[in-house]
């Protein structure tokens, strides 16, 4: 039994039992250190140097950009930012779907190819059958009701179309699809003062007005704006196109000279250009001036006199 004790604290012991580590020149054997060591203090300062070198690492590791380097980390990373990535091309290849429609449009403006009577046809028709099947539907859920017009109503009625048959201050365009554009607030400066040579004309596909003038006159914007287009074709030489307010855009073709550029802000009245007879479809000194609101072409005689 008592030797059973002795051997069960045997290990207990050894753990405290002392080492003296001596550390001698190896020429004189002189004693340089000694240090009184036991099997449990080197565990102590084993264990204790270890959880201090995986602290320091795990401090590396969060807050430098060694966390980086990690590969769990480095693909939890890049699938974030490959998602942002992906909501910020869907959002700028809306965008640039909608710069390229309206730059489009502007060529197709500036080259006079917005399209043919078939399509413009077709669309008229599709919107008549649309509008037809509206006003069916409504007339089958309505048509049970009864509106009696009162005498009041009558007179009103009666007084304000009197008051309507002579106001002038209220004027309207039609484009060539129909649609009914108001600019009766809008005062527009004559571009060009010359002789009407060729006037407006959808059928043609003449979506403005030439006004012959002598060569080296000066042309005036029409209204305020932003100039949106300055360059040169083979048709119709050189062209200069400006923004206005309300979605107005005015082209001027055949110029000699352009003095203005692409950003330049104008005044009405401001001189963009001088006459010339530039591009293969000039047949002498003159302008062609185009008027359009919301891609529709309009007819620039409609609303000043030239």
């Amino acid at each position: 039994m008592a030797k059973g004790k002795s051997q069960s604290k045997r290990p207990a012991k050894k753990l405290i039992h002392k080492y003296i580590l001596e550390i001698r020149d190896e020429d004189t054997f002189e004693k340089k250190l000694d240090l009184r060591l036991s099997r449990l203090n080197v565990l102590t300062l084993l264990g204790t140097a270890t959880i201090a070198i995986v602290s320091i690492m795990l401090l590396l590791i969060v807050y430098t950009p060694l966390r980086e380097k990690l590969l769990g980390y480095r693909y939890v990373s890049l699938s974030r930012q490959a998602v942002e990535a992906n909501f910020v091309s869907d959002s700028l290849a809306k965008e640039l779907k909608l710069k390229s429609e309206y730059l489009a449009n502007i060529k197709r403006i500036l080259k006079g190819t917005v399209g043919n009577e078939d399509e413009i046809g077709a669309g008229k028709d599709q919107l008549s059958t649309t509008q037809v099947s509206m006003e069916q539907a409504a007339s089958e859920r309505y048509q049970n009701i009864q509106i009696s017009r009162s005498k009041e109503d009558s007179l009103l009625r009666t007084e304000i179309e009197s008051e309507e048959k002579f106001n002038l201050n209220f004027s309207k365009g039609e484009t060539s699809s129909g649609v009914l554009v108001n600019v009766s607030s809008t005062l527009f400066f004559i571009p060009l003062k010359g002789l009407v040579t060729d006037t407006f004309n959808f059928r043609t596909k003449h979506y403005g007005i030439d006004i012959a003038a002598p060569e080296n006159e000066a042309i005036k914007a029409t209204l305020d704006g932003t100039v949106i287009f300055a360059n040169w074709t083979s048709e119709t030489g050189f062209i200069i196109g400006i923004q206005h307010n309300n979605n107005l855009m005015s082209i001027y073709k055949h110029n000699s000279i352009l003095l203005k550029e692409v950003g330049n802000k104008v005044k009405a009245g401001e001189v963009v250009a001088v006459v010339g007879s530039s591009g293969d479809l000039s047949t002498g000194p003159h302008l062609h001036f185009e008027l359009w609101s919301n891609g529709n072409p309009l007819n620039p005689a409609n609303y000043m006199v030239f």
